[in-house]
């Protein structure tokens, strides 16, 4: 089974539905929407270019204006048939077409002026050359009733294309569906044979599951509430890194329940008209009760949840802060008896307006965290349930490499796998297959990189420091695999994953893992007495970890016991450290650091005969796995608990 989100019913509905019942759509008409006035402007000036353009058309001429030199030469020509004149203003018509002098083309019927110091002998030319002298205009002008009607055009027009598009988006609630507005969603059933996602479709987070089995009760059996006096939380709050699951814990509970479920990404409210993502959310909220009891899921919920601002924008508020507004209005708008929960997710909970998060709202905020072990092992079953795996998977031993991973990231590495087991026309996905989709994952695509002997063999040693000092530490994470076969931007990776989950990490753990991350660099000034530009990301993991210590965790005596830097939301207060406080930050750092790198590179020389094997057969093999890095270095691999 799939567990895709729902589709939209139509592309200009901003969300999707999944179980409702099958209803009438509404008759159209809606009702008056704002910013109706923009879009008669803008029907009035497409009209208005029509018609102007239709007017110059119908009223030009195809009578060019001569001069009246070129108009004398061709009465002496005899080409002239008959003119008219008024005043100066002289109309006339040729007897053969000429061309015109101006580059207009040829013409027959012609305009000119005769100039008021002209002393010629016009009408003895005109009768010698028998030019007849009418007494009507050659070139018809048009008629007052002509003009008439011709005026009132852009009225006309203007009028029918205004009702044309009043009815046309009539359903959309007027012509405001031009300009953003969504028509309400038309309630839809589940296609024949497709099953809702329920809890059995969730694996790895059974206690957040534990939380939202009251939800699902409530909404099953609400009349046994209503007896009692209880009332459901109105608003649910999914609160964890992405990909942990939220939106398939949501689409689970409303399965599970049986009831309508209504889905929509915050970002979808969002327009640049001001009002209409408020309007989204009533609309929403509207066609949620219809099939009440029934559940809205709102993603992203930080995206139109922020903590508002204390300076207002022009007209009081934007556009986010408008939808935001009408969100809560609509929470606070629900009774007991409705049935109707929200639950939302969001990554950043700490950002989000306290107005979303007081009783009455989103009153219960449930904490969706990446699975231990043991969920990673459910999850990974979940997804290769399509997925044919050869005797030799064992699906619990790469849930116990794949600490941190989320459902997401697990999803996808089960999808690398298969298709890693098409790319070698194989039956079924083996061992092999999964274990090198999770180096891809975790370290890129393998580069076909030919790099200079002396650059190979600095990165053995390099790889060799990092694998040999983690080995050693006392509490470090088992190194997985040493390898010098470059992925991604690395030149060469060592691979080191806990054998158990570690919720809280010891000041001895946290030196063990800087001590590990700066081998590599200790190997090469160790072995060559110089360092190279290799060990980027290994200062960068050791600056994090450093700066932890001392300034978040309290594992700085000058520092003391408080957060001396501030998180992200308290970034946002203006809220920082003194400066004499960050010169002792910056100072304790390096004293980790620097004693981490003089304790690296003494194991490193006391265990040289070692680091050398690892290199060689780094050299040699390049690459090797667990058991064999272990072996070669001649350390024994204590085995803990993997409870």
């Amino acid at each position: 089974m799939s567990n895709a989100g729902p589709a939209r019913k139509a592309p200009d509905q901003p969300w999707r539905t999944e179980g409702t019942p099958d209803e009438a759509p509404r008759p159209p008409g809606g009702r008056r929407t704002r910013g109706r006035w923009w879009g008669l402007a803008v029907t009035a000036v497409i009209v208005f270019l029509v018609v102007y353009v239709g007017l110059n058309y119908l009223g030009g001429g195809d009578e060019p204006t001569i001069s009246y030199t070129e108009f004398s030469r061709q009465v002496d020509a005899g080409n002239v048939d008959k003119i008219y004149s008024k005043g100066d203003a002289i109309q006339g018509q040729l007897k053969q077409a000429r061309d015109d002098p101006d580059g207009g083309g040829d013409y027959t019927k012609f305009k000119t002026q005769r100039p008021a110091f002209a002393d010629d002998r016009l009408w003895q030319e005109l009768s010698s050359h028998d030019v007849t002298v009418t007494a009507r205009p050659v070139v018809q002008q048009r008629s007052l009733v002509s003009n008439l009607l011709l005026s009132l055009v852009p009225i006309v027009l203007l009028v029918a294309v205004w009702i044309f598009f009043a009815r046309r988006f009539g359903a959309a609630g007027g012509v405001g569906g031009m300009l953003g507005r969504k028509a309400p969603p038309k309630p839809v059933g589940l296609r024949p044979g497709t099953q809702r996602t329920t809890f059995a479709d969730v694996a790895g987070i059974d206690e957040v599951k534990g939380e939202l089995d009251d939800v699902v009760d409530f909404l099953e059996h609400p009349d046994v509430y209503r007896r009692m006096g209880a009332k459901m939380p109105r608003g649910v709050l999914l609160a964890g890194s992405p990909g942990t699951g939220k939106t398939l814990l949501a689409r689970a509970v409303a399965g599970e329940a049986g009831v309508p479920f209504f889905s929509a990404s915050a970002s979808e409210f969002i327009e640049m008209i001001v009002g209409v993502g408020a309007s989204r959310v009533r609309e929403l909220f509207a066609e949620a009760r219809k099939v009440a009891p029934s559940i809205i899921f709102i993603d992203e919920i930080d995206t139109i949840g922020r903590i508002r601002s204390a300076g207002a924008s022009v007209g009081g508020h934007d556009e986010r802060e408008q939808t935001l507004n009408q969100i809560l209005t609509e929470m606070d708008g629900f009774s007991g008896s409705e049935g109707v929960v929200v639950i939302a997710a969001t990554n950043r909970a700490d950002i989000l307006d306290p107005a979303l998060t007081r009783p009455g709202r989103f009153d219960r905020v449930v904490s969706v965290s990446p699975p231990d072990r043991a969920g990673r092992e459910a999850i990974l079953a979940i997804h290769t349930r399509e997925i044919p795996l050869a005797g030799d998977v064992d699906l619990a031993r790469v849930a116990r490499t794949t600490p941190g991973m989320t459902g997401a990231d697990l999803a996808n590495l089960a999808n690398e796998a298969a298709l890693l087991a098409v790319k070698r026309k194989q039956e079924q996905v083996t061992q092999s297959d999964l274990s090198e989709a999770l180096e891809k994952v975790q370290l890129g695509a393998e580069r076909t990189l030919v790099m200079p002997e002396e650059d190979r063999r600095r990165t053995a040693y390099h790889e060799s420091g990092h694998a040999l000092l983690g080995m050693l530490q006392p509490g470090a994470d088992p190194v997985r695999k040493v390898t010098i076969v470059p992925r991604g931007r690395a030149l060469g990776v060592t691979m080191s994953t806990p054998e158990v989950e570690r919720y809280a990490h010891s000041e001895v753990y946290l030196r063990g893992r800087i001590i590990g991350a700066l081998g590599g660099m200790a190997a090469e000034q160790v072995v060559y007495g110089v360092v190279t530009t290799g060990a980027e990301n290994d200062l960068e993991q050791v600056t994090n970890i450093a700066r932890g210590m001392v300034a978040r965790w309290g594992m700085s005596e000058r520092v003391g016991r408080l957060s001396a830097l501030p998180s992200d939301a308290q970034q946002a207060y203006g809220l920082a450290a003194a400066p004499a406080t960050l010169d002792v930050i910056d100072h304790e750092m390096r004293r980790i650091v620097d004693e981490c790198y003089i304790e690296a590179c003494q194991k490193l020389r006391d265990e040289r005969d070692r680091l050398d094997a690892l290199a060689e057969a780094l050299l040699e093999h390049e690459t090797l796995e667990e058991a064999d890095a272990y072996r070669i270095a001649g350390v024994a691999r204590i085995r803990k608990d993997e409870g």
